[in-house]
């Protein structure tokens, strides 16, 4: 399964920009620009949350934005801003993340630093 979705303006949800989205079950490829084509891909199971926000005029026109916290290098957030179908989408990256790193047996970990009086000065 797959979706591909076009960011949309606000007032009236139309699809006259240029930049697509589209997502897989292994990642998030977002191309945008009209003279400069940008291309951006986020592995899935590099997503680590995700958030729905709709606002007041979003809801009016049946749009929404979905933003996607990440480990990924270059995007530490990916933004799917104002585009149909988004509670279907995001719940669809949530599946897709959650099996691609089960998949991988990959984990998610915090970097808590344990040097917090300064007095193993970098050692383990």
């Amino acid at each position: 399964m797959a979706f591909i979705e076009r960011k949309r303006w606000l007032f009236f949800g139309l699809p006259f920009t240029f930049t697509k989205y589209t997502i897989t079950e292994e990642q998030i490829t977002i191309n945008s620009g009209l003279f400069t084509r940008v291309e951006n891909d986020c592995y899935m199971y590099k997503i680590q949350d995700t958030v729905l926000s709709v606002s007041l005029l979003q809801r009016v026109f049946g749009i929404a934005t979905v933003i996607c916290k990440t480990s990924d290098v270059t995007h530490g957030q990916l933004v799917l801003k104002n585009i149909k179908n988004a509670k279907t989408i995001k719940d669809f990256i949530v599946e897709c993340s959650e099996e691609q790193r089960l998949k991988r047996r990959t984990i998610n970990t915090l970097n808590i630093d344990a040097d917090v009086d300064g007095d193993l000065d970098g050692e383990l």
